[in-house]
This record gives structure tokens, C-alpha cells and sequence, in this order.
């Protein structure tokens, strides 16, 4: 290249151009630029010469003035006919001669500038530019008017969420639903969320950290989640929503009763039922009844909710409740296995209304042995709708008129001293029950053992034990529950714990999981022989699944499960069910911190149940007011059944954080003071 000779050559994607002043070396040139800054460029660094004429750098400024106006995009369409039409390919010369029909130095650049930025009508072949294919120039086309749209949605999407920031109120469009759809990903994900780059766009384009927690915080600031939205429901597969296809058939059960195959219903209408439930249940699953017999025995009824009554094995109402296997009970709120209106309505046993029901009825001997029993489908009439306190009342009083409630609480003691003589293992932990209101105001109430709770739960076991037993003599295909026996520490270890929750807590970390078979077998802790769940069908498929199989038997009908099919059945239950608990138990812990957090200030009475990692000072305490079980470290030797007064220092309900300061007691500080 000569002094003197126009080059062209790029800085990133800025097209520059600049004067030859001399070679460098044997292959490098060094350029002067219109703002006579000095370049040094290696041939292969060179994009364009300008040949035929003589410049200056001063003289690059004219020269790129006189080249724009020849750059307007839309000359390459007829350019694209033509050669399409020849059948040829094209260089800048020959396109200049062609648009501009001269061949000067500015129109041979503008040429090269318009072929170079191309990317619809050429592409560059060696040292010209072949004609794409019509076919390929509508593709293109098509890709820009779509990406034309998408900015388009782009940019009126961001004006929409800068209003709703700014004003609190909007009008979204359908087309918004792909970025806010990525970022509730993101934030609900994280890094491992799928498609969730338009998030991390939207975020960079509102100069917000690029973050999940951000994503979070412009999804509550929109309104469209709460500031305790729940992450662990939102990462779990628990539906929320029913289909369609499944409301329309609950409603359906509703205005049209099915047909009952149980025809023959035992008439139990005439026994005072009792209901004991908390106050805010709304699954009513289970009554009791007393039966005065005439030989003088007192026949034990255990009425089970009956919701068998209003499905068929493999229908959608089942297949629906298959899938959720269990309601699941948050803070917030349950989520049921079954419609609400069904489940709440003819499924429950609601006092004053005749219901349908699977009966227990057990005679127990003096020493709470089951003597006999029976198991009929049956029709009852809820007498009273009563809570726990109020059953407490009533025993506690001694209420005549309530001979029934007397003798079920009389047999419930006979049945507990039974399972003990059996090796019951009783572990009896005070357990917080968390409610939070619409508003989010948190409750949380403990719930410790009581005359009505030991009630309820004694029946309930013997109902189990009666399912066990009625399956196990008549080889059915059941849900057995199962636990093996527990590696205890030695007795005299344990009489040298404090008694109460603290030698509770040493044996619970002993106990095995229970499991699911369809082979009996003994329940550990229950001191059962054999055992089987069937008190909750309207919250607990495995239940359910009691239910067709005790049910169809006592009919005469087929099994409407064989064993095969039942086996992978109950693992899928058991793998839905886990789940359902693990967001149970990870939301009650999150509105737990949440109180906490709320009540910093507050000084709360500990009890020190164990050392969790003794060596990093990591133990686990029970905030005995609460009923909540932490985690907390401590930097001084402290013994199991050690009582302590903490305070709050620093929790993040979000991150799953608490850090607590121990503080001297009330009565030491104000002795200090």
C-alpha cells in the first residue's frame, strides 16, 4: 500500500478510517486516523482500500460526509433482484456501477458498507457476495419482523412495569407473560431454573442486581407475590388447583348423589355421635359412639368418614386424590386431597346431617384387649360438633348427662394402660400449632397432652388395630403400617435425664421411621401387633385405599387393587406424602422464624433437649412458651434439661437463619438492677 492510501479497519464493531504513512517492520503498516491518532495494523487487520486517489487524514471527515448519502439499505433489494435474476454474484465495484452508476471512490465504499453490514440480500463468498435464495431472504424477513415485534413487546412491557413501580397500578398483556413467568423461576429456582435469561434481562434492564433475591423482591413490589410467598410449595409438584375436569365432576356428585353400592348400610342413627376435632377443622373425618348392649357390655363405635361413597377406583375423582395423596395442612391454609366442597361437605361427618360412614364396633375386655369386633359400612347422625377443650370441660366436670363421652374416656385410659403393657413407646414433646391469618398475623398455640387428645388418639389406633386385624385374618391386600423395634439407650442412661421432654427427645432420636407393607407386622411403638391407618380416606390416600379393599370385601366384590398394582400404588403415595410433609414442616419453620422475628425483643424460656454436635457447641432447645424446637450454639458447657432465657439477636426467616444471645433470667436482672 502506498502513502497516502484510504484504508478501512474495526475496533470492536466501530467501522474506522485512516490514512497509510508508512510501513513497520516487514509486514505492518502504521495508519494516521481523522483524529491523527497513529495505528499500527497487520494486513490481515485491513477490511476495505480505498484505491485510485490520494488522501490526508484531514481530509476523512469530507470524505465519510459524502459517503452517507448513498447508504440507504433499501438499493440492495434491487441490487438482490437483479443478481437473483442473472443468476450472478457481485462485488462493491460492481454494485457502485450498478446503484450509483459510477464507480467513484465514495460510491465504491458506500457500496462495501452496504454489502459488509448486510445480513439479509448477500453473503460474502472469498472476495464477493452471492445472492441469497428467495427462500432464504422470506426466512429472514420473517426473523425480523418477529424480533421487531419482540422489542416491540420488549419495550412496551418495560414502560408497563415502570408504571406499575411507580404508580402501583397497570393493565398487563398477555405477551408479558413470558418475562414474568421467567422471573417467577427465577426467584422461585434460582441458577437452576429453566429459561429464566429473560428474568436476568428484565432485571439488568431496570438496574437491579441480576439476583433470584431480587427477582423476588420486584415480583412482591409488583404485587404479584407476598412478601411470604411460599418458596417450598412453589418448588415442590403439590397441584394447588384442581382441573376443570375434576371440579365439574365433584359438582356433579353434588347435584346428583351416585349411586351407593353399599345398599345395605348398617342404621346407627340412633347412637349419640360425638365429633372432637380443633375449631378450625373443616375435614371432618371421624366420630364416636358408646352402644349400651343388653348383656350389659358397651360396644365402642369408631365411625370412619366415608368417602368411598362418592368415587370408583380409577375414576377422576381418585385419580385426582391419587396424585396429591394427602391434604396438606400449612399456616396458611390447606390444600386438600379432594375438592373442597366435596371434602367439606357430603364426604364429612357434619353434626345434625345423615351421613355415610365405615363403622367400627370393638368390645374390649377388663384389660383393654379387643374382645370382638366388627366392621360395617353404616349410616350415622353427628350428634355434637365438639373441640378438644370442650371435651376437657366435660370430663373434667364429670357431666352425667354425657354417660358416652364418660365411657369412651374410661376405655381410652383401659386401652393405653393395654399398649403399655404391650410396649408402648409414649414420646410426649409439647408441638407448636401455627395459624396465620388472611392478614398475616401469626398464632401459635401448643399443643400438649390432654384428657381429650389421649381420647381421640386411643380410638383412633384401635380403629387401626381392627382394620389390621380384620385384613390380616382375611388375607386382604392392606396398607399395613410397620415399626421396627427401637435400639433404646440403656434404662439407667435414660432415668438420668430429666423426665419430660428431655428424656422424650433422647428416645425419639432412637426411633425408626414406620413403613408401609402388605404384609402385617408389629408397630413398635404403638406396642401393636399388626396395624393399619384408615381414620383419615378424606386427607390420606393410603387410607382410602384401606377403604376400597375393607369395603369391596365386606360386600363380596373383587378387590378392586391386587397386590402388584397396590405395592407400586404405595410408593407413589409414600413419595407424594414425604413431600407434602417436608413442605409441611418447612413452612411451619419459616412462619416460626417469622414470629420470632416479630418478637424480638422478647425474652423467651428454654429448655436444652440435647446436644446436636457437642464439639461445635450446636444443641437443640425448646422454647417451651412456643412449643418450637432450634437449633442455637453456645460457647459454655451446658447439661440436657438445662433451663435458659435467650433473645433473639439476628433471624432471616427467608434464609433460615436464627441466632439467639443468652440473657440472665428476669428475676436475676431485676435483682441486678
Amino acid at each position: 500500500m502506498d502513502k497516502g492510501t484510504l484504508v478501512e479497519f474495526k475496533t470492536g464493531s466501530d467501522r474506522r478510517l485512516a490514512v497509510v504513512e508508512r510501513p513497520e517492520g516487514k509486514k505492518l503498516w502504521v495508519v494516521i486516523d481523522e483524529r491523527e491518532q497513529a495505528h499500527t495494523l497487520h494486513p490481515r487487520d485491513v477490511t476495505y482500500i480505498i484505491t485510485g486517489e490520494q488522501f490526508t487524514a484531514d481530509k476523512i471527515s469530507g470524505f465519510r460526509s459524502a459517503v452517507q448519502p448513498f447508504l440507504d439499505p433499501a438499493n440492495l433489494e434491487v441490487a438482490w433482484e437483479f443478481c437473483i435474476e442473472e443468476g450472478q454474484s457481485t462485488t462493491p465495484e460492481d454494485l457502485a456501477a450498478l446503484l450509483f452508476s459510477e464507480q467513484s471512490a465514495v460510491c465504491r465504499y458506500a457500496a462495501h458498507c452496504l454489502l459488509s453490514e448486510d445480513k439479509l440480500y448477500f453473503k460474502q463468498r472469498k472476495e464477493g457476495y452471492e445472492p441469497r435464495s428467495v427462500a432464504q431472504v422470506t426466512e429472514l424477513k420473517h426473523q425480523i419482523e418477529v424480533e421487531a415485534q419482540r422489542q416491540a413487546q420488549w419495550q412496551a412491557f418495560l414502560a408497563r412495569i415502570n408504571q406499575a413501580l411507580a404508580s402501583g397500578s397497570w393493565s398487563w398483556d398477555d405477551s408479558d407473560r413470558v418475562w414474568l413467568d421467567s422471573l417467577d423461576r427465577y426467584a422461585t429456582w434460582g441458577e437452576d431454573g429453566k429459561h429464566i435469561n429473560q428474568a436476568i434481562e428484565l432485571l439488568t434492564a431496570l438496574q437491579r442486581p441480576a439476583t433470584p433475591e431480587s427477582a423476588f423482591e420486584l415480583l412482591v413490589a409488583l404485587g404479584l407475590w407476598s412478601h411470604h410467598e411460599n418458596l417450598f410449595l412453589k418448588r415442590s409438584q403439590i397441584p394447588i388447583q384442581f382441573p376443570d375436569s375434576v371440579t365439574q365432576v365433584a359438582k356433579a356428585c353434588l347435584n346428583s348423589f351416585p349411586q351407593d353400592l353399599d345398599n345395605d348400610r348398617r342404621d346407627l342413627t340412633h347412637l349419640k355421635v360425638y365429633t372432637i376435632d380443633d375449631e378450625s377443622t373443616q375435614e371432618i373425618d371421624d366420630g364416636l359412639s358408646v352402644e349400651f348392649e343388653s348383656d350389659g357390655r358397651e360396644r365402642l363405635w369408631i365411625h370412619i368418614a366415608d368417602p368411598t361413597r362418592w368415587l370408583s377406583p380409577g375414576d377422576a375423582l381418585d385419580l385426582e386424590a391419587r396424585r396429591r395423596g394427602t391434604t396438606v395442612y400449612l399456616p396458611t391454609g390447606m390444600i386438600p386431597m379432594f375438592p373442597k366442597e366435596l371434602a367439606t361437605g357430603p364426604m364429612s361427618l357434619v353434626q345434625g346431617r345423615t351421613c355415610c360412614a365405615l363403622s367400627f364396633g370393638v368390645v374390649l375386655s377388663e384389660s383393654g384387649e379387643i374382645e370382638d369386633y366388627i366392621v360395617v359400612p353404616s349410616q350415622i347422625q353427628p350428634t355434637y360438633r365438639l373441640t378438644y377443650e370442650d371435651v376437657d370441660e366435660i370430663l373434667e366436670l364429670g357431666v352425667k348427662a354425657e354417660a358416652e363421652l364418660l365411657t369412651l374416656h374410661h376405655w381410652a385410659r383401659r386401652r393405653q394402660q393395654w399398649r403399655q403393657s404391650q410396649g408402648s413407646i409414649v414420646i410426649r414433646i409439647p408441638e407448636a400449632s401455627i395459624k396465620v391469618s388472611d392478614q398475616e398475623e401469626i398464632t401459635i398455640a401448643v399443643l400438649e397432652e390432654s384428657s381429650s387428645r389421649q381420647l381421640v388418639a386411643e380410638m383412633m389406633i384401635l380403629a387401626g388395630e381392627v382394620a389390621g386385624h380384620y385384613g390380616q385374618t382375611h388375607e386382604l391386600a392392606l396398607p399395613f403400617r410397620n415399626q421396627a423395634q427401637p435400639e433404646l439407650p440403656p434404662e439407667e442412661e435414660l432415668q438420668n435425664l430429666p423426665a419430660g421432654p428431655v428424656r422424650d427427645s433422647a428416645i425419639r432420636r432412637c426411633m425408626p421411621r414406620s413403613e408401609v407393607s402388605l404384609t402385617p407386622a408389629r408397630h413398635a411403638s404403638l406396642g401393636l401387633a399388626t396395624y393399619t391407618q384408615v381414620t383419615s380416606p378424606i386427607r390420606r390416600y393410603s387410607d382410602l385405599i384401606a377403604h376400597f379393599q375393607i369395603k369391596a370385601h365386606l360386600r363380596g366384590d373383587p378387590l378392586p387393587f391386587a397386590p402388584e398394582v397396590l405395592q407400586d400404588m404405595l410408593l407413589s403415595t409414600a413419595s407424594t406424602a414425604y413431600e407434602a410433609t417436608l413442605v409441611e414442616r418447612q413452612t411451619n419453620r419459616y412462619w416460626g422464624l417469622e414470629y420470632l422475628r416479630r418478637h424480638q425483643d422478647t425474652l423467651w424460656q428454654a429448655l436444652m433437649l440435647r446436644w446436636l454436635r457437642e464439639q461445635d457447641g450446636l444443641a437443640l432447645i425448646l422454647l417451651e412458651d412456643l412449643g418450637l424446637e432450634l437449633a442455637t450454639r453456645f460457647d459454655r458447657a451446658l447439661a440436657p434439661g438445662e433451663q435458659l432465657w435467650l433473645r433473639v439477636s439476628h433471624v432471616d426467616p427467608r434464609r433460615d437463619i436464627i441466632h439467639f444471645q443468652e440473657v440472665a433470667s428476669p428475676i436475676a436482672a431485676e435483682r441486678a438492677s
